[in-house]
């Protein structure tokens, strides 16, 4: 079985299997006690802290560990905004960020709290200028993720951090997906990540809290990691975790170049092997282990069954992957196609053969999804109309049947001419735009309709 899905979780480092069960010998005392066996866990405790600080790019006393990169994000944002709350009450994120950032800024706009959101373009890439232009006198916090999890683009954050420096407003970056390629640029402010992004344990975040930046914990204080984490510390994962970050970090340079080079492959090949695929993310500012495209007419949960049959452990995007029908809000910020989305994202090692592989095998099961969802042969569609204009009645049918019925009637109507198509499924608002796109159609607009949405569509060729 290849596991392709690292940017999810990243398969043991052996530094951190070796490290962990060195440690549980070792460090299963309380390292605040000041007994023999106290005194060796603290000493494992302020090792693993100058590892993980060394490789941040900060201060020892200025790192926390606590339970979870989710955590980490929910505890710097509240605290960052509890402590600048003289400063306003305006927080400002990007539209692809992570979603323990946005229910952090649910929360505080629910709370009285003003958000501002900064778009991105088709690439998920946002404009240093949209936080330029974001920041306000009352702006208490901003965040900006360092790449995204889901389509591998890498954000500016260096020069958006010396934007918000230069507005006296602290900068939250969410650093998971890239710690272990590197250390974030810039004087950002406050920083999360999670072991298990990189090969460490899970149950390990790690926040960072440079002097100067005004903090106030919020909830109950414990003694522990600054006040900022309560309870006894899980110290065998947290010495496995700083010990692998170390050891992914050495081999990062190299594996960096070997990983592109593999990502590159599939970004060029799969448009090639299979027909109607739209490659996302920024093409050159990017992880270099993530790549992510999403095919017509496919859906997104039968593609990755197909795929895991054929050995390959792969995740998506989709709308059709989610018991809610709504497509990623990543994908739906960039205004790409949502259905048939695959990420793949490739562990360290990857053999360049599993790649291969991969290729030989996705153009059928591509192929095998598309015909089990009746894409090749005509489907029963309701039609009203002919030759001018036609309305498709896709209500109730969900991602991607309305997008390939919309496919099989462009042509029966005159070019110049319109497809009116109804829809009450989240994700037509998204696929049908990148349908046109790709096909060279024009995407009219939207209009209410007595059920859902009509999308109108009219045949340019």
């Amino acid at each position: 079985m290849a596991y392709f899905d690292a940017a999810s979780a990243a398969p043991l480092h052996p530094v951190a299997r070796q490290a962990l069960l060195a440690s549980l010998d070792e460090g299963w005392a309380d390292p605040a006690r000041l007994y023999r066996e106290g005194r060796r866990a603290r000493m494992l405790l302020d090792a693993a802290r100058e590892a993980a600080a060394e490789a941040v790019g900060c201060r020892a006393d200025e790192l926390t560990f606590v339970s979870s990169g989710t955590r980490a994000v929910h505890v710097g944002v509240a605290g960052a905004l509890a402590g600048r709350r003289r400063a306003g009450r305006h927080l400002i994120v990007s539209a692809v960020e992570h979603s323990s950032v946005l229910h952090s800024a649910e929360d505080w706009e629910a709370a009285g709290g003003a958000v501002t959101t900064v778009p991105v373009d088709r690439a998920g890439s946002v404009a240093v200028e949209g936080y330029e232009a974001a920041v306000r006198p009352d702006t208490a916090l901003a965040c900006l993720q360092s790449a995204s999890h889901e389509v591998g683009t890498e954000q500016p954050v260096e020069q958006v951090a010396e934007v918000c420096r230069a507005a006296g407003v602290p900068l939250l970056v969410d650093a998971a997906q890239s710690l272990g390629w590197s250390a974030v640029p810039g004087p950002w402010s406050l920083l999360a990540a999670s072991a298990h992004k990189w090969g460490g344990p899970s149950g390990v975040g790690l926040l960072a809290v440079r002097k100067g930046v005004r903090f106030a914990v919020q909830g109950p204080v414990d003694e522990r990691e600054s006040g900022r984490a309560a309870g006894f510390e899980n110290l065998p994962a947290i010495v496995a975790a700083a010990a692998s970050l170390r050891a992914v970090r050495a081999e990062a340079d190299q594996e960096a170049v070997r990983l592109r080079e593999l990502t590159e492959r599939i970004r060029v090949r799969v448009p090639q092997l299979v027909t109607d695929v739209e490659v996302v993310g920024d093409p050159v500012r990017r992880l270099p282990g993530v790549v992510t495209f999403s095919c017509l007419y496919a859906d997104g949960e039968t593609l990755l069954h197909e795929l895991d049959r054929a050995g390959f452990s792969v995740s998506s995007g989709s709308s059709c992957t989610s018991s809610t029908l709504t497509p990623s809000h990543v994908l739906r910020a960039m205004g790409v196609l949502s259905e048939g989305n695959v990420r793949v994202s490739l562990p360290f090692g990857t053999p360049a053969e599993e790649v291969d592989r991969f290729l030989s095998v996705l153009p059928g099961a591509v192929a095998a999804v598309r015909e089990k969802l009746g894409a090749p042969v005509p489907v029963t569609v309701a039609v009203v109309g002919a030759g001018d204009s036609l309305v498709v009645d896709a209500l109730g049918k969900r991602c991607p049947i309305p997008v390939i019925e919309l496919a099989k009637v462009i042509g029966d109507v005159a070019v110049g001419a319109t497809v009116r198509v109804l829809s009450d499924d989240e994700a037509a608002r998204l696929d049908i735009p990148a349908w046109c796109e790709m096909r060279g159609q024009e995407y009219v607009g939207e209009e209410p309709a007595d059920q859902g949405s009509a999308f109108l569509v009219r045949r340019l060729s």
